[in-house]
């Protein structure tokens, strides 16, 4: 490993754990010339994830239009910045899961609305509305309605 500040070439483990929920290894290095103490990170390089958009185009997955599609969604919602965090965690990991390079931008969408229905429903529909491009009041309407019909029989179970 090369060093950040005198650019020698060795260095030697100092510490290693365990970061980022086992998902990466922290390691604290001194370089053998300098002396100067650094850190580097060490993960698992994993397989580009490709979403196939509903006009047919290809693009690499990117958790940020998760993110920024969320915190639309969510706008004046009482949902804070870790929970959207974690539900774009969750949606990564379940299209991670697929064990398939490419996956269907629907696929997406559904797994986020799933998550979003279960913790804020105005949110929910905001993303639904968006999602599905519902195109009159009456698709809408249906969509509420079932809202509301999920919603009774949560309170009955």
């Amino acid at each position: 490993m090369r060093c950040p500040f005198c650019h020698h070439r060795d260095s030697k483990v100092v510490d290693s754990r365990s970061s980022e929920e086992g998902v990466a290894i922290r390691r604290r290095r001194e370089c053998l010339a300098c002396e100067r103490r650094f850190t580097t990170y060490e993960r698992i390089e994993e397989e580009p994830l490709i979403i196939i958009k509903k006009d047919g185009r290809r693009e690499p997955f990117n958790r940020e239009k998760i993110l920024n599609g969320l915190r639309k969604a969510c706008e004046k919602r009482p949902l804070s910045v870790e929970a959207l965090e974690k539900i774009t965690d969750e949606v990564e990991q379940a299209v991670r899961k697929r064990n398939e390079n490419e996956t269907p931008s629907t696929v997406i969408g559904e797994l986020i609305m799933e998550r979003l229905k279960e913790i804020d429903e105005v949110a929910y529909v905001r993303f639904a509305s968006v999602y599905r491009q519902f195109k009159d009041l009456d698709i809408f309407m249906r969509e509420l309605q079932n809202l509301l019909g999920d919603r009774k029989s949560w309170n009955r179970g």
